[in-house]
């Protein structure tokens, strides 16, 4: 299983020099991928601090990627409704080509009702929409002369430059927790991308799931990559109430172990669901020590 790292991307300590220096430190530990995500808008008065200082993902993938070689550079999740598809094909491809042919693009659905009112996107009907979405961004990055014609988009003979360098494009990495999102992932994607609120003892059943819906559509499910997005919690080592992903440094390898065994090809951690490092209270000088110590306990070679 690959390991990779997300950057700070939430709270206080979610600055540009941060980012640098764990995705640097990453690279030179010998990580496979480093991630962003997206949160767009938070709503007014909420009492959840998960979200904080969220930095634009694809923004802060072009910078790290002028300051790395050779990590992978990954976003868990852009939410499809939030944009066109002639828009973040454009995007895509020219990140595609700043990074070196190095991005993975997750895409989802999105969840939160206030993002879609700001941005005026519908959220009834997301899933058909997102499969047409689907269709017209690789059209876009794979025609010479682009057509597409459907219930939600409409594109004219377009021709869009450059294209991806890597071919037939970025691969996409859809995610989502229903059963329709799962096979979505199986029949048109490159695979699958958990989310943080993911259970990690039962992540072998959603990888079955996609990959039975690739082999439904005459693809090979063994051609997949499945991607744990690993919610850490470093805590103290032995609590009796112990969640997975949460203690030791040794126990959460011990679960990555685990997680390794449900078929998943692509695990990567992320502290920025961690109260303790992201929440109004962290102090950001010490969470960027912890994450440091984190970088090299997970390590691939550690």
């Amino acid at each position: 299983m690959l390991i990779g790292f997300a950057v700070p991307v939430s709270g206080g300590w979610s600055t540009p020099a941060n980012q640098v220096l764990i995705a640097q430190q990453a690279e030179e530990l010998g990580y496979h991928s480093i991630w962003t995500l997206q949160r767009l808008l938070n709503p007014a008065g909420s009492a959840d601090p998960t979200y904080r200082a969220v930095p634009d993902p694809l923004v802060t993938l072009a910078y790290l990627a002028g300051r790395t070689d050779r990590v992978r550079l990954g976003v868990a999740v852009l939410n499809m409704p939030f944009f066109s598809p002639a828009l973040l094909a454009k995007q895509a491809a020219t990140l595609d080509h700043v990074t070196a042919g190095r991005l993975d693009l997750g895409l989802g659905l999105g969840w939160m009702p206030e993002e879609f009112a700001a941005v005026g996107a519908p959220m009834e009907r997301r899933g058909e929409r997102a499969e047409e979405f689907l269709a017209a961004l690789r059209s876009l990055w794979t025609e010479e002369v682009s057509r597409f014609r459907g219930e939600f988009y409409d594109l004219p003979p377009v021709i869009m430059e450059p294209k991806p360098l890597q071919s037939p494009g970025p691969p996409i990495l859809l995610g989502g927790t229903a059963e329709p999102a799962l096979r979505r992932a199986g029949r048109l994607a490159a695979g699958w991308v958990s989310s943080s609120r993911a259970d990690p003892a039962t992540l072998g059943r959603s990888v079955g799931i996609v990959r039975e819906a690739a082999e439904r559509a005459g693809r090979d499910p063994s051609a997949l990559r499945f991607v744990c997005r690993a919610a850490v919690r470093v805590r103290e080592a032995a609590r009796r109430d112990r969640r997975p992903l949460t203690g030791s440094h040794d126990e959460i390898r011990a679960d990555f172990e685990d997680i390794a065994a449900q078929g998943v090809t692509e695990l990567f951690v992320d502290l920025n669901f961690d109260p303790e490092l992201t929440g109004p209270e962290a102090d950001p000088w010490d969470s960027m020590f912890r994450a440091r110590e984190a970088l090299q306990a997970f390590a691939p070679d550690a």
